[in-house]
């Protein structure tokens, strides 16, 4: 079958089926307005493909995750955060002066425009790094507005991406440094992406950060499971939003903005923040699915489910392992980690879980590495869009080049008043 009908008012219309690389289908329905005068209503866009994408691929009922083809455990096993960026963004795996070029580029780009330290200082020390990540990354339009996108010279999109990649780190550093009170650790060009990034974080003049292999292993792992997830709330913000032709600083703007809260990527610090209410009040894991079960209970379980899986999230099988290994390969025993562990194990024996196909999903056991890292949980949401940012770019570039383009325009069913006169 190649072609799906719909009948209205016994009129009988008909419409492609597009078939994807792994056999998922569609129905194209972009002539049925104009065909029946009829739209689609999909609340949540849950049955709704705004594009084909030759990025990432899903199937949330096997799952399964990957990018450009190549699964996610292979993926955090065998590349760094900077080579999976590279293939997103650029569809194939570095070649070994490919990777060296664009490691340059990250490197030359990683300061801030020094200007622009002067925005950290009117901000109040109580601001919310999300708020100030936001403030920051716009503000790139305004210190680079001749740098936007010409159709004739990719070089100038190489440029944008490299430093969106790169400032991004620096500018969440500065925004912790600026919260704790503490004076900026600028970058360094000897150091490599992710130990840069905590090198900043965590250095100080009283005493210089020691280098840590094993956290920067870590780290890469994190990001290159956050660094892409199909067309999410944020991503597709960022498609909807540069399909007016903003500038990609804008638009990745507004992905940001999409990403902080606490049903996208604030809900690894939910999950955090729940664990240490369960450790805090002393309540039993048997309490805690007792009150997740009861409609009545305002207490709200974070870290299971997921819009898209209906099975366990490969990331949080890869998160869990390396919780594991990274805690007891230094001797570190948190209390959470023992609650979640024992919390994931009732969840997935119990009916109630069972049925509605409720299993551990990334945020679970992300937020727990974070800490482990010692970076804050006011922070876990700015890590996940710095993870996310080389997707954004990619799936920005995607759209950008799509052919032919169009702005984004959902449409609506209007159930207001009808048409009545003023008094």
């Amino acid at each position: 079958m190649t072609s799906a009908k719909i009948i209205i008012d016994k009129n009988e219309y008909e419409f492609p089926l597009i078939t994807g690389t792994e056999q998922e289908r569609a129905i194209d329905i972009s002539s049925l307005y104009a065909q029946t005068g009829c739209i689609t209503l999909d609340n949540g866009f849950q049955n709704t493909g705004a594009c084909a994408s030759a990025i990432t691929y899903i199937d949330g009922d096997k799952g399964i995750l990957r990018y450009r083809g190549f699964d996610i455990t292979e993926l955090a096993e065998k590349l760094t955060f900077v080579e999976t960026a590279y293939l997103l963004i650029y569809g194939t795996l570095p070649t070994i002066d490919q990777k060296s070029v664009f490691s340059r580029h990250l490197t030359e780009n990683s300061m801030l425009h020094e200007d622009m330290t002067h925005y950290f200082v009117g901000m109040p020390p109580h601001a919310h790094p999300m708020a100030i990540l936001c403030a920051m990354v716009n503000s790139l339009s305004i210190f680079y507005p001749h740098s936007f996108i010409d159709d004739d010279n990719p070089a100038v999109f190489d440029l944008i991406a490299a430093r969106l990649i790169s400032m991004i780190r620096t500018i969440a550093a500065f925004s912790y440094k600026k919260s704790i009170g503490e004076p900026f650790v600028y970058p360094r060009h000897d150091l490599r992406y992710c130990m840069n990034f905590l090198n900043m974080m965590f250095s100080s003049p009283v005493k210089p950060y020691e280098c840590d292999q094993e956290a920067e292993r870590v780290l890469n792992k994190l990001l290159i499971l956050h660094a892409d997830h199909e067309q999410n709330c944020s991503t597709s913000t960022v498609r909807l939003v540069g399909s007016s032709m903003v500038n990609l600083y804008a638009s990745v703007c507004a992905g940001i903005c999409a990403l902080w809260g606490p049903l996208h990527g604030g809900a690894n610090q939910e999950v955090i923040e729940m664990l240490e209410d369960i450790h805090r009040k002393g309540h039993s894991v048997q309490d805690v699915i007792a009150m997740a079960k009861d409609k009545n209970n305002s207490f709200r379980l974070f870290g299971f489910g997921h819009r898209v899986y209906k099975n366990y999230d490969p990331r949080a099988k890869i998160l869990k392992d390396a919780c594991s290994s990274f805690l007891s390969g230094r001797s570190m025993n948190d209390p959470l980690l023992d609650i979640a562990l024992e919390l994931e194990e009732l969840v997935l024996r119990d009916e109630y879980f069972i049925e509605r196909k409720l299993y551990p999903n990334v945020d679970f056991y992300s937020g727990i590495l974070y800490r482990a890292l010692g970076i804050p949980a006011s922070m876990f949401t700015v890590m996940f869009a710095i993870g996310r940012m080389p997707g954004w770019i990619a799936q920005w570039r995607e759209m950008h080049d799509t052919k032919p383009f169009r702005i984004g325009r959902p449409r609506q069913v209007y159930v207001g008043s009808a048409h009545r006169s003023l008094p």
